[in-house]
């Protein structure tokens, strides 16, 4: 029977990373993925979303050529395309990521990793079974979409994000029940082409971890590129009937959609069986942790979605660095949630990272709130995005920086600029940003927070 120093279950953005970090660490590591490489983010999940709104970023930029000062021709979607795009950079990133964990010497078994007491791990494959052990185990088994039971799956009429990301043809319309991340983005993916597209929100704004600014600017938006959205609206039934489906809320509305896309949610996964013979401890759905995302079994340690902190792949890449370095002898903890940002590639796009104002409101923290918009940017209105907003978060008492929320084009590039800023009492007139770049705005937001901002007119 082989050993290992540490065996991996699940080869996601986590899973992956923590077996190479392992195996740099002089670790003999396996990996145990029972599905395709890479996980949810790389199939069904970050990059094959990305790669549809890159496309119809693309078709929009054509369609407005003539803002631009140029002249084309008809632009049109090949949905057929595009999907063959999508699947050709899914296919070369898993390739990738297999050609990396063998290039480090990590061992890959295809199957489902069954962990048991004692370091025991079988692993059931499509030609049978095996056992290995492990001295030291990290799980990193992933997530999938929340179903609603009175209206489940069908993957037809009913469907889910990865149903959404591989439609073999545009709908005709569709209702998007859930107005946050994987709907938002979804929605600007099937607008662009077509679609007519309808957000029904919950709860009262669209985004609703954000501040309501952000829901309430981004309604706006979506609107203009034909998004209609209904914030603080249940949906009580759907019916399936006819080659598409009726969606009842409970104002009493009916909205007629040939697809319906249920996206409330993740939630967290994990062998029963595993679960059981390790006597895993859960807190809710997930896997329970503690800072050093040991579990409540000996030597085995969990990360990523399964552990339900961030469901972000960015958060499972960090959380996978303390569990390869605590498994490998180490001692590493986790720094705060907050810190890890948050990315929405719509149109525009939105990102925050620290305290937003309304948590900073429900921890007593007396703030002020600098802002800044792109329509004053010299290089965003050379782009012609100009549409959106940057806020930075002062706590009044002491000038340290909470929290910096963006709403704009490009600012999923911003965000990690802005990580820095958190905790910081840097006296911004001492940091340059070159101009004209979009960046600047950031800049003023900071300026402003603290009321000496030179391009943002002072508030009475």
């Amino acid at each position: 029977m082989a050993a290992f120093d540490v065996v991996v279950i699940g080869g996601g953005p986590g899973g992956y990373a923590a077996a190479i970090r392992c195996a740099q660490k002089k670790a003999s590591v396996a990996l145990v993925e029972k599905a395709d490489m890479g996980g949810t983010c790389l199939n069904t999940g970050c990059i094959p979303s990305k790669a549809l709104l890159a496309s119809v970023h693309f078709l929009t930029l054509a369609r407005h050529a003539s803002l631009m000062g140029l002249e084309l021709g008809e632009v049109k979607a090949n949905w057929g395309k595009m999907q063959s795009r999508k699947d050709a950079i899914v296919m070369g990133f898993r390739k990738g990521v297999t050609g990396l964990l063998q290039a480090n010497g990590v061992k890959v078994y295809e199957g489902r990793g069954i962990v048991g007491p004692g370091g025991k791990v079988k692993i059931a494959g499509i030609g049978g079974s095996e056992e290995i052990m492990a001295k030291k185990v990290i799980l990193a088994t992933g997530s999938v979409p929340i179903e609603i039971g009175s209206f489940p799956f069908d993957g037809r009429t009913i469907i889910s994000s990865t149903e959404a990301l591989s439609l073999d043809a545009i709908p005709a319309s569709m209702v998007i029940i859930g107005g946050g991340i994987i709907g938002c983005e979804m929605a600007c993916v099937y607008a662009a082409v077509g679609c007519k597209v309808t957000i029904v929100e919950a709860l009262d704004s669209l985004l609703p971890n954000e501040d309501a600014w952000v829901g309430a600017l981004m309604t706006k938006e979506l609107k203009k590129i034909g998004i209609d959205s209904m914030a603080g609206q249940k949906v009580t039934g759907v019916a399936v009937a006819g080659g598409g489906a009726k969606v009842s809320l409970a104002s009493g509305t009916v909205l007629d959609a040939e697809k319906v896309l249920v996206a409330v949610g993740r939630r967290a996964v994990c062998d029963k069986e595993t679960i059981e013979g390790l006597g895993l401890k859960l807190s809710g759905p997930a896997i329970a942790v503690n800072e050093k995302l040991e579990t409540s079994a000996p030597d085995v340690y969990a990360i990523g979605d399964a552990v339900g902190t961030t469901y972000l792949a960015h958060g499972a890449f960090m959380e996978a660095e303390v569990a390869a370095a605590n498994a490998c002898g180490e001692d590493e903890r986790m720094g705060p949630y907050y810190l890890v940002p948050r990315a929405v590639y719509t149109f525009p796009e939105v990102a925050s990272v620290g305290r937003s104002e309304k948590k900073c409101a429900e921890m007593g923290i007396e703030t002020y709130v600098g802002k800044a918009n792109f329509r004053t940017n010299g290089r965003s209105v050379a782009h012609n995005e100009g549409i959106g907003e940057v806020r930075v978060i002062r706590n009044a008492a002491d000038d340290e920086i909470m929290g910096v929320t963006m709403v704009g084009a490009t600012v999923t590039e911003m965000i990690a600029a802005a990580r820095a800023l958190i905790g910081s009492k840097e006296k911004i007139t001492e940091v340059c940003f070159p101009h004209p770049t979009v960046s600047e705005v950031l800049k003023e937001a900071w300026e402003d927070a603290f009321g000496i901002s030179l391009h943002v007119p002072p508030r009475k």
